[in-house]
């Protein structure tokens, strides 16, 4: 890598300037590895049932078997539709061991949305929570789907307890409404069945497709984007070789998977780059359940967590949080949205442990930056290009920017993916000569560390200037008496559009002349909000990100 990078000034000596991403042949065989070399250690740990990686060889073995007693082939797909229970990760490397397409699924989606992602991407067979069955009743005649196995939040729990858990679910909280699917088996019963059949490996080349990852289509249709083994295999290379040492002193770590495995981020880094390192990930299947994350802490000595800046908020803002004892605590890695400044010296104080920022993409197999750990990293950035990784700063002609300038981010590396499926046009918008559009805006400081300002599509015009959400929201973030809050654009007459305000309050005596004095005292005037609307919650998807569209159509509305 040309030692014009200067990022590279800012790895530790450890960490190498590229990665090999042909050390592998397949995310199977790189795995196959792992399951031996830490065959007694947990992978999984799951309302106290804890699954070793030996344990887990055999059961996707299994599921393996049974997806290929059914005639599932190589290369169809299975999408899987259910929130952090054990059995994801044993039907991830089962399907991919089978040589199988996995077609990730919030399970939060409509119908029509599920019906446009199945057809788009020729599921043939699904995975899927039975909360959710009833959702996947109304669109089935309408999908290539002949094939269904049903998951049950206690069915991988010790006798009497999954018992008790899956009528708890059922019978006292009403969480499974009625549904009515022909030839379901439930993932138990897959299992039994593969246990009985041989199994016969299936060989994955680099260059094929394994997931296809679904933009989350909030601004406009979902798109699959194409990962293939080489993809992800070097973005587990490339995150294990910018964690250097930080983690090498602990032999299993154990790590809070508080986001859901279906989602980019926690799929990769947790389910992929915790478990090659050996590590063991704590499934919450609630991960807006904070008690269920701090009673985690209680139990066990937590030597990473992963999240989003809502989450870290809430836990910071839990009554219980600053009593927890945090001496085992090596890495906070935050990512998926801005971390806010206010955020990460809270977390650190209260934790001493860095929260480092990372940034990356579904397009980009997850990662791109990390924050260099070790009390190396600098907030408010989102760190350095990880090895083999080149980022440039674009302007609106497609000139590179030099350091300190503002443009779009433009990422090259072996991690980005093949493209979006089924849509040529949509892969030649955002992928050229190797370099992948974000849609981001973002600058990079003279010594190699970046920063995000904004989404492109998010900015705000006032009078012709650029008023940028992420910079409001993290002046307000430092207000002691807001817990949320989220800008957005509403039109004005005198300056074209301007900035409205949505707060959660930490403290009932916050007025709306309070905020906009202490918005005056931080921000030039144009940037100063115009609006504000206290609510009692911010729209947010299931990972925790702020949903701007349903605040931009809300004020658009009341505007009108």
């Amino acid at each position: 890598m040309s030692a014009d990078y200067v990022w590279l000034q800012q790895y530790p000596k450890e960490v190498p300037a590229e990665i090999n991403p042909d050390q592998y042949r397949s995310i199977t065989e790189m795995y196959d590895g792992c399951f031996k070399e830490f065959r007694n250690s947990n992978a999984f740990l799951y309302m106290g049932k804890k699954m070793t990686y030996g344990e887990m060889d055999g059961l996707c073995r299994d599921f393996a078997a049974y997806l290929q007693s059914i005639g599932m082939q190589k290369g169809d797909r299975i999408a899987f539709m259910l929130p952090n229970m054990l059995q994801y990760p044993i039907a991830l490397f089962g399907a991919l061991r089978a040589g199988m397409v996995v077609v990730n699924t919030n399970p939060l989606y409509t119908p029509r949305e599920m019906l446009h992602q199945f057809n788009d991407a020729g599921v043939t067979a699904i995975l899927i929570a039975e909360n959710f069955a009833f959702n996947l009743e109304k669109i089935l005649e309408q999908t290539e789907i002949r094939h269904i196995v049903l998951a049950s939040a206690g069915e991988m729990l010790p006798f009497p307890k999954g018992k008790i858990v899956d009528l708890v679910v059922r019978r006292v909280k009403k969480l499974v409404p009625a549904f009515t699917l022909p030839n379901t088996r439930t993932f138990s019963q897959a299992l039994k069945l593969g246990r009985k059949n041989t199994f016969t490996p299936t060989q994955t080349e680099p260059d094929d497709v394994i997931l296809l990852q679904y933009t989350g289509g909030t601004t406009g249709v979902s798109k699959g984007a194409m990962l293939t083994n080489r993809n992800l295999i070097s973005n587990v290379l490339q995150f294990n070789a910018m964690g250097g040492d930080i983690l090498n002193d602990i032999k299993n770590p154990v790590v809070i998977c508080a986001l859901p495995l279906y989602h980019i981020f926690a799929f990769t880094v947790n389910a992929l780059c915790f478990m090659y390192r050996g590590g063991t990930n704590v499934l919450i299947i609630n991960g807006r359940d904070i008690g269920s994350i701090i009673q985690e802490f209680k139990k066990q000595p937590i030597n990473a967590i992963t999240g989003v800046n809502t989450l870290f908020n809430a836990l910071l803002n839990h009554p219980e949080f600053d009593k927890l004892d945090f001496s085992a605590l090596k890495l906070t890695g935050g990512g998926g949205t801005a971390i806010q400044v206010a955020v990460a010296e809270r977390w650190k104080k209260i934790t001493s442990c860095d929260l480092s920022e990372g940034y990356g993409m579904t397009e980009t197999s997850a990662v791109s930056t990390i924050n260099p750990l070790g009390g190396r990293g600098r907030l408010g950035t989102i760190g350095v290009p990880i090895p083999s990784t080149v980022i440039r700063i674009m302007d609106e002609q497609g000139q590179v920017l030099p350091a300190g300038e503002v443009g779009e981010i433009q990422i090259k590396g072996p991690q980005i993916m093949k493209g979006y499926y089924n849509r040529p046009d949509a892969t030649a918008e955002v992928l050229k000569d190797g370099w992948m559009s974000t849609g981001d805006i973002g600058m990079m400081e003279p010594d190699g560390f970046f920063r995000i300002v904004d989404r492109k599509k998010d900015m705000i015009l006032v009078s012709g200037f650029n008023v940028f959400p992420n910079e409001i929201e993290g002046v307000l973030a430092m207000h002691p008496k807001v817990l949320e809050a989220a800008a957005v654009a509403v039109p004005d007459e005198k300056s074209g559009e301007a900035v409205k305000i949505y707060v959660v309050k930490r403290d009932p005596s916050l007025t709306e002349a309070e905020l906009i004095a202490f918005c005056r005292e931080n921000l030039t005037g144009y940037k100063v909000p115009r609006i504000v609307e206290f609510m009692d919650q911010l729209p947010k998807t299931n990972v925790g990100k702020i949903l701007r569209r349903v605040l931009k159509d809300d004020a658009a509305a009341k505007q009108s």
